[in-house]
C-alpha cells in the first residue's frame, strides 16, 4: 500500500503545475524543460516584461515567443487524472480496519481517523461527529480548494514582490556607489587642500630660514669689514653693530619652531570609533601610588606619589594596566585627560621582536606618548621615539588606535581630529595591554583623574 501511494504521489507531481499546484490545464513547456499551465505562465510573463524567465529555475529565455501547447503532456495529464482516480478507488477498497477486518466507511471528525461500522459503535466514539468517508473527503476537498485559492493569492503577491525586487524603482547599488564616489571626491579635495597647506607652511618656514641665514651672512661680512676699520671709526659704529647683532640673534628662536601642527582629517575619529572597545582597569596590575575608581574606568595619582624635583622627567612613573589584552584585530579607545597637566598613555607587551642593523633582537616592553609641562608650555614626547613637540594648549582627549596585523599604534587629538604620533612596524609576538599613568603630578598641585571614555561620549563643541 505504501509503495502504491508513493507511486501515485510521484505520478501526480509529474502532471501538476508548480504555479497553481493543480493538474495541468493546456500545458506548455519552456525552453529549459519546465512545464506550466498556459494561463499560469501567461500571468507570470506579463506584457511589457523585458526578459522572460522561467518561474521555476529563473533562467532567462533566449526568445520572447510564448511556447506552444504541449499536446503530449496534455494527453498524459488527462490519462493520469483518470488513472489516479481509479487507483484511489482501488486503494480505498483495500483499506480495511486492522482490528475488525472491515472496510472503512466512516470518518471521525474529532479524531481525524477512518472507522469501520463496528469501530464507530465503540464508547470512545459515542459523542464524536461521524461522517461517511465519501462525504468527509468531499468536504475536505472543498477546504483544500479554499486553501489552494488563498495560497494562490499569496503566491501571486509573492511573485509581485519578487518582480519588484528584481526591478526596483531605485537602483540602490548605483545610489550607494554614487554617494561613496562623492565621499571619495570630498576626501581627495580635503587631502589636496591639507597637503597644499603643508607645502605653504614648509615654504614659508624655509623662506624664513633662508632670510635668517642671509641676514647672518650679511652681518658676518659687515663685522669682517668693521674689523679692519680705524679704531675711532669702529668705536663710532659699535653701538649700531651691536644692535644689528642682537636683532639677528634674537630671531633664532623664532626661526626654528617646535610647535606640533594640527592637520584635521574629516571623519577620521568617526571611522576609528567603529573599532572602539570597552576597557576597564585592572586593580591587580596597578602601582600602589595610583587610585582606581570603583567602576574601574578612571585612575588618579595617590598621595604616595610625591614629586619633589623640579624636573618631572626624572620622576618615577606609576601606572595601571587594563584588564583586557589584545593579540589580533583592530582596537580603539579614548581617554579624557582634561584634568591632568601631565600624563602617559600607551601599551605594554611582554616581548617585542625588532630587527637591528646587527640582527640583534631587542626587548621594548612599552610604547608610550606622554605630556609634560615645563613653565607655561606643554610638550608631547614619544618613547621610544624622537617626538618632542610643544603644544599651545593641553590636549583634552586622546584617542589610541591599535592595529595588530599592521603593527601600528597611533595617538590622536580627538577634539581636533588630528594625528599626534604613530609607531610603525611593531612586531608584536604577545598580547598587548593598554597602559595608563595619571602623572607624574606637578609639585604642590592636586591633579584630577584620567578617565576612559564610553563609546557614545562626545566632547563639547
Amino acid at each position: 500500500m505504501a509503495a502504491v501511494s508513493e507511486t501515485l504521489q510521484g505520478f501526480q507531481r509529474e502532471i501538476t503545475c508548480s504555479i497553481c499546484r493543480s493538474y495541468f490545464s493546456e500545458p506548455v513547456t519552456t525552453w529549459c524543460g519546465h512545464s506550466f499551465c498556459r494561463a499560469c505562465l501567461s500571468w507570470s510573463w506579463r506584457l511589457g516584461t523585458a526578459a522572460f524567465s522561467c518561474p521555476r529555475c529563473r533562467q532567462v529565455s533566449p526568445v520572447q515567443e510564448f511556447p506552444r501547447l504541449n499536446g503530449g503532456l496534455a494527453q498524459l495529464t488527462k490519462m493520469g487524472k483518470e488513472l489516479c482516480s481509479l487507483l484511489l478507488q482501488s486503494t480505498e477498497g483495500q483499506s480495511r480496519c486492522a482490528r475488525h477486518k472491515k472496510i472503512f466507511k466512516l470518518f471521525c471528525e474529532d479524531d481525524q481517523t477512518p472507522l469501520c461500522v463496528r469501530c464507530s459503535q465503540s464508547p470512545e466514539h459515542g459523542a464524536h461527529k461521524l461522517s461517511p468517508v465519501g462525504e468527509a473527503a468531499h468536504n475536505f476537498r472543498k477546504k483544500l480548494q479554499v486553501l489552494q485559492s488563498r495560497l494562490r493569492k499569496h503566491f501571486e503577491e509573492a511573485e509581485e514582490l519578487l518582480d519588484q525586487e528584481e526591478r526596483p524603482a531605485v537602483d540602490w547599488h548605483l545610489v550607494i556607489t554614487g554617494e561613496y564616489k562623492k565621499l571619495h571626491h570630498f576626501l581627495m579635495e580635503e587631502e589636496s587642500r591639507c597637503l597644499g597647506k603643508i607645502k605653504e607652511e614648509e615654504r614659508a618656514s624655509q623662506d624664513k630660514l633662508s632670510q635668517h641665514r642671509e641676514a647672518i651672512q650679511d652681518l658676518m661680512l659687515v663685522l669682517q669689514e668693521a674689523a679692519y676699520q680705524p679704531n675711532l671709526d669702529l668705536l663710532q659704529e659699535a653701538k649700531e653693530l651691536l644692535g644689528m647683532c642682537e636683532s639677528v640673534l634674537s630671531k633664532r628662536a623664532k626661526a626654528v619652531s617646535l610647535d606640533l601642527r594640527a592637520y584635521p582629517i574629516p571623519g577620521m575619529i568617526e571611522m576609528l570609533r567603529r573599532f572602539q572597545v570597552d576597557i576597564t582597569m585592572d586593580p591587580t596590575a596597578a602601582s600602589p601610588c595610583v587610585i582606581i575608581s570603583e567602576d574601574l574606568k578612571s585612575v588618579k595619582a595617590g598621595e604616595g606619589w610625591q614629586v619633589q624635583t623640579k624636573h618631572p622627567d626624572n620622576s618615577a612613573v606609576h601606572a595601571v594596566l587594563a584588564e583586557q589584552a589584545f593579540s589580533s584585530g583592530r582596537q580603539y579607545w579614548e581617554v579624557d585627560v582634561t584634568q591632568l597637566p601631565q600624563w602617559i598613555l600607551g601599551i605594554y607587551t611582554p616581548y617585542v621582536r625588532r630587527k637591528r642593523k646587527r640582527n640583534v633582537d631587542s626587548c621594548d616592553s612599552v610604547f608610550l606618548l606622554s605630556c609634560m609641562k615645563y613653565k607655561e608650555d606643554y610638550y608631547l614626547q614619544a618613547f621610544p621615539g624622537s617626538l618632542n613637540h610643544r603644544v599651545k594648549c593641553p590636549v583634552p582627549r586622546v584617542g589610541v588606535y591599535l592595529d595588530n596585523s599592521l603593527g601600528t599604534l597611533a595617538f590622536y587629538n580627538v577634539l581636533q581630529s588630528s594625528l599626534i604620533y604613530e609607531f610603525h612596524f611593531i612586531a608584536f609576538t604577545e598580547p598587548i595591554t593598554p597602559f595608563f599613568s595619571p602623572g607624574p603630578p606637578l609639585p604642590g598641585t592636586k591633579a584630577g583623574p584620567m578617565t576612559l571614555c564610553p563609546g557614545d561620549s562626545h566632547l563639547p563643541a
